[in-house]
This record gives structure tokens, C-alpha cells and sequence, in this order.
């Protein structure tokens, strides 16, 4: 019998489990798959190592939510390459992404536009994501359902930040036209392209309070750990061991019953039993195998969010090292065209291991990884035939395209393949090969997200179809919330079972100093 069993061992179902175990709880990983990760994990081949989802950890630095993570579990800081910034590739033009504030405030203005109007804008987006980015490291929760959530929330934002909660109700595509900026080609562009990456919405779509976080993402530092995230993953995993965790990869949970207390999950190893559960796979699958009553109320949402899923295409690459040396940046972002929608190569990210990481690549050669955003229906119900064409000739489109950064990019490979959505549902076994989250909306993010405790106790869900969404950071700052609801369950059951027990010791404490009064038998005559 565990404290808590984590379904699902990618970075929001671990991270709760480091940080539950590092409280003293005894917790166990349910992973279905042979190693850790999911959409943040990796796979090897031919001594190359490659991330199949995110290839960078965010805000994993001190002071950060990950590296309040790594310090809250007693983890040493991730070593790797703190990255200085992208270079993002628009039709006409190169930006440079900086890490650096004062240098992204410069080059932003200098490529994108000087006009008052672009300095009102960005002045608006960098408040912002200030007071917002404080709000979620410093623990703000959304859905907000009771009072003492919306007095949390007050009090994290500050009195004079109050009047910036107004923009809740707005979209990036709203702020953009009350600058008279929304058919600025250039700055449209670049912004399609950051926002489809960090909340998978559009410019009219995405919420502009997640939209000015995802804009300002490099802020908070992007990291790329030694080996990838393979290298990440051989770390955590062996510090949550070293706590006295337990994880079980290839142990897929195919039901849940009970209730908080004494909750069963079934296995085709056997069952395993927990007083609390954790369920960090995506909505979809938890609502498939948790009980009747967390499936009810998960149905409205899923129902909701049927059309808002999207997919990934990736191309993985094993070069020698002198194709990718001509640039200093090891992370690119490219547009090919500002007016054809994004996906499908129209928006595409090219991430290289650094030089010198001989855990992501053999001597002499680097890791690389080309992806792109997709939608999911074309790659449903495909002949074999047909599906191996479409998967052919989307490969060799995305590295035609990165070509444009790497010019020989691709010969000679070591390594050359391409997982599609398909992959994903097979290998990572995400619903329809759904990756990311869902594509936020006013209407499906923040105050109507899904919430971490949908009502059943000891039940929770964590993890990137949950508030506040997809990225790594998103999910550490997930499994910050969550572990803190489960301790406080328990508290509260122990101090429960503790009042219980004092009345039931008081009730026969007062039985057994009672006089005792013999009765005379009753006697008819």
C-alpha cells in the first residue's frame, strides 16, 4: 500500500512523485512505456540520443519554477547548455530571439518596427508576462472555484496590478488590433510562430495573458540538458529512486477503482494499491481508466476540446558535425510563408545538440532534430502505401527547408527518420497522436481549464491537458500545485482520523467511569 500511485511517468506525473517523495510520502510510477519522459523523452539510436518532443527544460534555473523543483527534491542543477536565444528565419528577414531582456527589447524594435505603436504594444506585453510570470512561480491556481482562490489570486497579483486581470477577456488578435498592428506582416509572423509553439493557438485564438508568457519564454531561460533529455531523465530518475521512490516502466495501468484511502489499480503485473492517485496522462486516457466519477466529470471538457487537439511531425537526423558548425546558434525557428497558415513545415524548429555533448552524439557528429506542427485528420485512416509516401515526402520537405539555415544538412546521414502523428499514438500512445495539450482559447483556458481536483477526493490530474497547459515548465508548475493538494489531503484525513479516535477513547473512557446500576428482576403477579 502506497501513499500516492503517479500514472504516467513523463515530466509533470515525475516531478509530482520527486516532490511527494522528497516530502515523505511513499510513492510509486506507473509508466506503460519501457523508460520515462512521454512528450519530453528521447529515444537512442546508432549512439545518437533524441528528444521526441520538447528538447529544451524552461525556467529550470535558480529561482525558476523547475529549478524551485530541482532545490524542493535536493536534485543538483542541470547541467547543460543555458541557451542565449533562437535565431527565428522570417520570409524577408532573420530575428534574433535574445535570452537577454535589454537585448530582445533592442533587436525586437530594430527588426520588427519602431513606431509608437510597436512600443505600446511590447510595453503591454512585457507587464504582462512581469506580473504573470510572478503570479504562476509563485503558486497562483486556476480554475478559480472558492473565495480563498480569488483572494489568493488578488493577493499574488497586487494591488496595482489588479486592472491588468481586464485582459483575461482578451486575445493577442484584440491587443494587436488596439494598436492598429494586426496586419503587420513581419511582427504577425513571428508572433504566429511563437505562439503556435507555447499555447498551439492562433493569433485570434490564443489567450493574450498565455500569449504574452509564451512571447517572453526565452526570459525565463531555456536550458538543454547534457545528453538531451535522455540526460535529463538518467538524473531524475535516479535521484526519485535514491528518495526511496519506486518506478515500474512498461507497467500500463488498464483501471482504477476505489476511493481516497484505498484506491485499486490494475495491471497486467499484478494490482497495486494507493490511499491518493495521480493521474498525469493526457484527459483523454485518464477519463478511460479512472472511476466512474472522475470520468463524468471529465466528459463536458473532452467533449469541448474534440476539435482543439493537434499533431507533430518530426524529423530526427545524425550529421556530421561540420554541416552544422556554420552557425552559432544551435536553435533555429523558420517561416516560409507569412500568408499560408502555419503547420506542415510553414513554422518549423530545428534543434542541434551542442558541440562537445558526446552523451546526445558519437564523436564528431551532432544531434538533430527538425519539427513542425500538423494537423491530425489527414494522417487518419491512411492506406500503408499512402502512408508511407505522405511520411516520405514531409521528411524530405523538412529538411529542404532547414536547408535554408544548414545548407548540406542531411547528407550522409547516420541516422534519418520521421515519426508522424501515428508515431505518437503508437510509441507514446497519445489519443489520435494528439501531442502538447490542447490548443488554447478563451474558452478552454485558465478560469475553464481542466482543473488539477475535479471533485472526487484524492483523485488529481496533472499534466498538459490540464491548467495551465503544455511545456515543461507548465507541467512542473502542474505538479507544484498538485503535490501541495495531495499533502493537504493528508493532513486533513489524519487530522480526521485523529479527532475520530480521541472522540471514540473519550466515549469509552466516559462508559467505563459510569456507575453501574443492577437491575431487579421485574416480578407479575
Amino acid at each position: 500500500m502506497y501513499d500516492v500511485a503517479i500514472v504516467g511517468g513523463g515530466i509533470a506525473g515525475m516531478a509530482t512523485a520527486g516532490r511527494l517523495q522528497a516530502r515523505g510520502f511513499s510513492t510509486i510510477v506507473l509508466e506503460a512505456h519501457g523508460q520515462p519522459g512521454g512528450c519530453a523523452g528521447f529515444y537512442r539510436r546508432k549512439g545518437f540520443a533524441f528528444d521526441v518532443g520538447a528538447t529544451t527544460l524552461v525556467d529550470f534555473e535558480a529561482g525558476g519554477v523547475g529549478g524551485e523543483l530541482l532545490q524542493h527534491i535536493g536534485m543538483s542543477p542541470i547541467e547543460g547548455e543555458p541557451l542565449p536565444g533562437y535565431v527565428a528565419w522570417l520570409p524577408d528577414r532573420t530575428v534574433t530571439l535574445h535570452r537577454n531582456t535589454a537585448l530582445w527589447a533592442l533587436e525586437r524594435l530594430r527588426t520588427l518596427g519602431d513606431s509608437p505603436a510597436h512600443h505600446a504594444f511590447w510595453r503591454l506585453m512585457d507587464r504582462l508576462a512581469l506580473v504573470f510570470w510572478d503570479a504562476s512561480r509563485n503558486g497562483i491556481e486556476l480554475p478559480m472555484r472558492r473565495i480563498g482562490d480569488v483572494a489568493q489570486a488578488a493577493s499574488l497579483l497586487g494591488f496595482r496590478n489588479l486592472p491588468l486581470a481586464r485582459y483575461i477577456t482578451w486575445t493577442l488578435g484584440d491587443a494587436l488590433r488596439a494598436f492598429g498592428l494586426r496586419h503587420d506582416l513581419p511582427l504577425i509572423g513571428l508572433l504566429s510562430m511563437l505562439v503556435e509553439d507555447t499555447v498551439h493557438g492562433t493569433i485570434d485564438d490564443a489567450p493574450l495573458i498565455n500569449a504574452a508568457l509564451g512571447l517572453t519564454i526565452r526570459g525565463a531561460g531555456l536550458t538543454r540538458a547534457n545528453g538531451g533529455m535522455w540526460g535529463f531523465w538518467q538524473r531524475f530518475q535516479a535521484h526519485y529512486r535514491a528518495l526511496g521512490g519506486v518506478l515500474r516502466v512498461g507497467c500500463a495501468v488498464q483501471w482504477i477503482e476505489g476511493q481516497e484511502g484505498a484506491f485499486t489499480l490494475a495491471t497486467r503485473r499484478g494490482s497495486f494499491y494507493a490511499g491518493q492517485v495521480v493521474c498525469a496522462l493526457p484527459a483523454q486516457l485518464a477519463s478511460s481508466i479512472a472511476p466512474q466519477a472522475v470520468t463524468r466529470r471529465l466528459e463536458p471538457y473532452l467533449r469541448r476540446d474534440t476539435n482543439a487537439l493537434g499533431g507533430a511531425i518530426v524529423v530526427f537526423l545524425g550529421v556530421p558535425e561540420d554541416q552544422v558548425t556554420p552557425q552559432s546558434f544551435t536553435h533555429h525557428q523558420l517561416l516560409q510563408d507569412y500568408n499560408q497558415p502555419l503547420g506542415n513545415g510553414n513554422n518549423m524548429f530545428i534543434s542541434v545538440s551542442a558541440p562537445g555533448d558526446l552523451i546526445s552524439a558519437p564523436e564528431g557528429h551532432r544531434a538533430v532534430m527538425i519539427s513542425t506542427h500538423c494537423e491530425l485528420a489527414p494522417w487518419e485512416g491512411l492506406p500503408a502505401e499512402h502512408y508511407v509516401a505522405n511520411k516520405r515526402e514531409v521528411g524530405e520537405m523538412l529538411v529542404r527547408f532547414a536547408r535554408r539555415v544548414y545548407p548540406c544538412l542531411g547528407e550522409n546521414a547516420a541516422v534519418y527518420e520521421v515519426a508522424t502523428p501515428p508515431t505518437y499514438e503508437r510509441y507514446l500512445h497519445r489519443p489520435r497522436g494528439a501531442v502538447g495539450g490542447v490548443r488554447l482559447t478563451l474558452e478552454n483556458a485558465n478560469q475553464f481549464a481542466i482543473p488539477h481536483d475535479v471533485g472526487v477526493p484524492g483523485f488529481w490530474l496533472v499534466g498538459d491537458t490540464t491548467w495551465p497547459g503544455l511545456g515543461t515548465v507548465a507541467c512542473v508548475l502542474g505538479s507544484r500545485i498538485v503535490a501541495d493538494g495531495v499533502a493537504e489531503r493528508a493532513r486533513s484525513r489524519s487530522r480526521f482520523a485523529s479527532l475520530f479516535a480521541m472522540r471514540r477513547l473519550t466515549a469509552w473512557s466516559q462508559r467505563q467511569t459510569q456507575p453501574v446500576y443492577s437491575r431487579s428482576p421485574i416480578v407479575h403477579k
